[in-house]
């Protein structure tokens, strides 16, 4: 489940994130002019004029006829957090108050419908 930025450069496109005029780039492939920041983790800095593309892209879905971003994945489940505003609503759905205001849930991945990445 992606949840962050993407940058597209020399026609590929990577997880990104900005630093002031670089983005650093990540990839899980060694390549020319990365360097490996972690096990299978590797880290390059290009100027954003560089960049073909970039956005924040995240990954929404609805269940039980609700919108929901999609935080993470656990197995078969996934973890959901609520972004219709309506605290009747989301008692209603059976959400765990997360914070004020914000409400999420596990549920099987099977019960998630319109799972799709959208750019913010």
């Amino acid at each position: 489940m992606r949840d962050g930025y993407v940058a597209r450069w020399r026609g590929v496109e990577y997880d990104a994130s900005p630093d002031g005029g670089h983005v650093r780039l990540y990839s899980p492939e060694p390549g020319e002019g990365f360097v490996e920041v972690a096990d299978g983790r590797y880290r390059r800095g290009v100027l954003f004029g560089e960049l073909e593309d970039f956005h924040y892209v995240r990954t929404v879905c609805e269940w039980r006829g609700e919108q929901f971003m999609v935080l993470g994945e656990f197995g078969s489940w996934l973890r959901l957090e609520y972004v219709g505003g309506d605290s009747h609503t989301a008692h209603r759905l059976g959400l765990e108050p997360y914070d004020i205001g914000v409400y999420q849930i596990w549920v099987p991945r099977g019960e998630a419908e319109a799972v799709r990445e959208i750019r913010v």
